[in-house]
């Protein structure tokens, strides 16, 4: 039987040949058909150097079950989504590993409107049906194959968001990290009066400047040092598949997601009055306290995109935020987009004619939080309990909905257990007081190091 560890809760990852390669793609093509029952599929590919390969033994097990193939060919996650949704195919699957290494890939798997196929939707079941040795579908005749341009209604979508006559000129730093996000920069560059500088902008799936993850702070660096050089007045940077966007300020400090989330919750209800925002339990008081202030209603959602998508959809929500670079869209099948963010950023910024770091700074000194500090333990679930356990005569409230946060007075913290990676996930945040936040965020670290020790002994 097939080495199936690189199922995972939301997609498919693996190490490159020996978890995922096109022998397994082609099986995993002809389990989703039987799976998802799709007969008109999406096909798309990120810039590793295996992913024409595995792409190519997927489209051939899909077609093998029957399904007509459209392969739109190197792309970003998300053009699978649009496509899947616009044309109104039965299902799509992009074939990426996102800012995972060199040697990984992987797939996400949408069904009919681009919704999430995941350990509870489907995934599970193409997993069971490759672990049952049972024969897969196989018709006579292959299904056809079909090259699908979508770039002009992809960008034209992306337009569609912002009123494009109300941008200034800008000067924007752009760093695809070689990864997907240079192509469509270059294809909106027309219709946009910025000038862009731009960095590691050609694909490449060899990584010259490093695996592409701003989310990592050794990443960084590049970026913000262009925005100095050149006196840019903002920056973008993207992961490999750009379905997540990080921004720096014109001083170049990095901007992090949570008041990103902020920002466009406040965009969103300008142009939409009491609609409903979703957003993840890691820090929330300043989308809380914005969304209030705009008339609209704030609901907290447990993390991951298939639990913000279909609480999306449960709620009619307009939009949806993580402050881990995630931003979702109801005109967009409620799926995320890393085009969508900044083309409203810069719009936020050419209508206010104020810079990013003034957008920002009032939330940061209103709500400063610690932002993500992740640390590696032996025992997490003992940990988390004992960390309850240490701070809960004091707490005011005590939710469980993702992980454990605690809230207090003045200040408040989430500890969760990574659904990706063996490590916790440390979030915390104060009203309005930068001191009192380093004091409980090194007091949080100190004690959960302590557990940590203390379970194992």
């Amino acid at each position: 039987m097939a080495n199936l560890s690189c199922f995972k809760a939301y997609d498919i990852r693996g190490r490159v040949p020996d978890e995922l390669n096109p022998e397994l793609a082609e099986k995993i093509g002809r389990a989703y058909v039987q799976v998802v029952g799709a007969k008109r599929v999406v096909v798309g590919h990120d810039i590793r150097l295996s992913s024409p390969e595995i792409s190519e033994a997927l489209i051939h097990g899909l077609r093998s079950a029957g399904a007509d193939v459209f392969n739109i060919g190197l792309c970003g996650t998300e053009e699978v989504y649009f496509s899947t949704f616009y044309y109104d195919m039965d299902g799509g699957i992009m074939v990426t590993a996102s800012h995972n290494p060199q040697d990984y890939n992987g797939m996400k798997l949408v069904r009919q409107n681009a919704r999430p196929v995941g350990s509870d939707t489907g995934l599970e079941e193409i997993k069971a049906l490759l672990e049952s040795g049972a024969a897969l579908p196989q018709v006579a005749q292959l299904g056809s194959l079909q090259l699908l341009e979508t770039k002009i209604d992809y960008v034209k979508h992306l337009l569609g968001y912002i009123d494009v006559d109300s941008l200034k000129p800008l000067k924007v730093v752009v760093n695809a990290g070689h990864g997907g996000a240079g192509m469509i920069v270059d294809h909106l560059e027309p219709y946009l009066p910025f000038e862009f500088i731009k960095l590691y902008h050609e694909p490449d799936g060899h990584f010259p400047a490093g695996v592409p993850n701003p989310l990592l702070e050794e990443n960084r660096a590049p970026t913000a040092q262009a925005v100095l050089r050149y006196k840019a007045d903002l920056a973008i940077a993207w992961d490999g598949d750009f379905d997540r966007c990080f921004f720096f300020d014109e001083q170049a400090q990095f901007i992090e997601g949570y008041y990103v989330v902020g920002l466009l919750a406040q965009t969103f209800l300008k142009k939409h009055p009491g609609a409903r925002i979703i957003h993840d339990p890691r820090l929330v008081w300043n989308t809380q306290d914005i969304v209030a202030s705009a008339g609209g209603t704030a609901i907290e959602s447990k993390t991951g995109h298939a639990f913000i998508k279909q609480r999306m959809r449960d709620e009619d929500a307009v939009y949806g935020g993580e402050m881990s670079a995630h931003h979702y869209f109801k005109p967009f099948a409620y799926c995320d987009s890393g085009m969508i963010p900044w083309l409203l950023v810069t719009e936020l910024m050419s209508q206010t004619g104020k810079p990013l770091s003034a957008l920002v700074a009032e939330r940061q000194a209103k709500f400063p939080a610690s932002g993500e500090i992740n640390r590696r333990l032996e025992r997490p679930a003992q940990v988390l309990q004992r960390i309850r356990e240490h701070y809960e005569a004091d707490a005011k409230q005590i939710s469980t909905i993702d992980g454990l946060s605690m809230e207090f007075d003045n200040w408040r913290f989430n500890l969760r257990s990574s659904n990706t990676e063996p490590v916790v996930r440390l979030n915390v945040e104060s009203r309005g007081d930068q001191t009192l936040m380093k004091v409980k965020t090194n007091d949080l670290l100190l004690q959960i190091e302590e557990f940590d020790k203390a379970s194992g002994e």
